[in-house]
């Protein structure tokens, strides 16, 4: 048995953790969980960067559309989480029958929805674009694109419902690796699909490169193939190698029951709505930002996926607080949940706000990645680095987040986040953009995000978010 599989043992049954064990559980679970964020990300920047290679406007119509994509991906993340902290609640308590009935009825549940959005994703391709305030030179390309990623919606619920519930049962590593290896598999497809066939020099020899030369259809091509070759490896780990989990051996109706779903619902449902509005004021802010023209919209969705880099290790530490504090409150140990709960979110602030020094520092090289038009870099460069500014708050409010969603509380966080949104963020943007352009527009943010990070540490030391712990003594 390894060291962590020893510790989170320990925790279930009741057994005691000196800090430098607690802090060492901490680190063994937020460095694989930080890997497999970043190795995340890195497909879309990858897919900005090859795109981006063919210009503004193709870089243009994925931007346009990436907000909406976040909403259909919200749609199914929620799903995962809803039934995964509940994996981790059973786990935590020992209970690991009631933890493999969960994951059984989750299958079911999980793709059927995954296939309503899929087809309601595919009807919404053509005209939203149009919608969104996209110029005609772009709208075709940004339609196949969302339409391409609509319909691997199947295969990206396999993949997060089988990754969160692997890191729900204290398995971080397996779906942290197998990010890595799609992150591999994407730049391979990427090159083949995007590019047209070629001729290259490689150690002073030419060879040539067989390409289908399809462009921005090409990129989503490539992230959705390499995302279903690894959802069917992880599924598979779940149901046949992981202990907690297996499926194989124990026998259990697949037909999801009122209880659990009704529990899924009470922890997905605020964090559902939350998601969707909170996308909705992305695409609000898309459409601010469509006015300025294919530079600005360029710069800001190339801007986001470079920041992305810098905030991915936020979530990495957060997916790491969700399992333990959920197997911590399931285990009903009030004090060490919250010990697990400040734990994570104080090292969330430190490696975030060492991140956004790094963004501030490598903006020009960051942009310079992504693009080669020269004033996309450097309107990009300028945003980063007032983003800069607003990591260490944003790495509060993503954290605090994860504990109280290991906990089951959702509601009131979930409110906290579309007040900030909303009354901060689209306010401010809608106010600056005239004005200032794109530069108000991550000014806004930047403020928006400090003052998120802050309600939310007040609601970490303050609120009663540990009430409910008690029922499960």
């Amino acid at each position: 048995m390894s060291t962590k599989d020893e510790l989170l043992l320990r925790i279930r049954q009741g057994g005691k953790l000196s800090t430098s064990e607690q802090l060492r559980l901490t680190a063994l679970l937020s460095i694989p969980a930080i890997l497999a964020q970043v190795s995340s990300i890195l497909m879309f920047y990858i897919d900005d960067a090859m795109v981006g290679s063919l210009g503004a406007r193709a870089s243009a119509s994925i931007g346009i559309v990436a907000t909406s994509m976040w909403l259909f991906w919200s749609i199914i993340s929620c799903a995962a989480t809803g039934f995964s902290v509940q994996v981790a609640h059973r786990v935590g308590a020992n209970d690991l029958d009631g933890a493999r009935s969960v994951f059984r009825q989750s299958l079911m549940a999980s793709m059927l929805l995954a296939v309503v959005t899929g087809v309601a994703g595919a009807l919404l391709s053509g005209p939203l674009p149009g919608w969104l305030g996209g110029q005609e030179d772009i709208c075709p390309d940004a339609s196949t694109y969302f339409l391409i990623f609509t319909l691997g919606a199947p295969l990206a619920m396999t993949n997060m419902l089988a990754s969160s519930m692997l890191r729900c049962a204290g398995n971080i590593k397996v779906p942290s690796l197998a990010n890595v290896v799609s992150c591999v598999l994407d730049v391979v497809f990427n090159f083949f699909l995007i590019f047209p066939s070629r001729t290259i020099s490689v150690l002073g020899h030419s060879l040539f490169v067989p390409g289908a030369g399809l462009g921005v259809a090409g990129a989503a091509l490539g992230t959705v193939t390499a995302e279903g070759i690894i959802a069917l490896y992880l599924i598979w780990f779940a149901c046949t190698r992981c202990p907690e989990l297996r499926l194989l051996g124990h026998s259990g109706s697949f037909v999801p029951e009122r209880k659990v779903l009704g529990e899924a619902g009470t922890i997905a449902g605020p964090i559902f709505l939350q998601r969707v509005l909170m996308n909705v004021a992305q695409i609000t802010i898309t459409i601010i930002v469509a006015p300025l023209g294919a530079v600005a919209i360029a710069a800001n969705a190339l801007g986001i996926t470079a920041e992305s880099l810098c905030y991915m290790p936020g979530y990495g530490i957060g997916e790491a607080a969700t399992t333990l504090v959920g197997q911590s409150f399931g285990a009903g140990r009030r004090r060490l949940t919250e010990r697990f709960a400040w734990m994570t979110t104080l090292l969330g602030i430190a490696v975030m706000t060492l991140m956004g020094i790094v963004m501030y520092m490598a903006a020009p090289l960051m942009m310079a990645s992504l693009t080669p038009d020269e004033a996309v870099r450097q309107l990009g460069t300028e945003c980063l680095r007032i983003e800069a500014w607003a990591e260490p708050g944003f790495a509060a409010s993503i954290v605090a987040m994860s504990v109280f969603v290991g906990a089951g509380d959702t509601r009131k966080p979930a409110l906290m986040n579309l007040f900030s949104m909303w009354a901060v963020r689209v306010t401010l943007a809608a106010l600056l953009a005239p004005r200032y352009g794109l530069h108000g527009v991550w000014l806004g943010m930047a403020i928006e995000l400090t003052f998120r990070g802050a309600i939310f540490l007040v609601r970490l030391k303050y609120g009663h978010w540990l009430s409910r712990i008690k029922q499960h003594k």
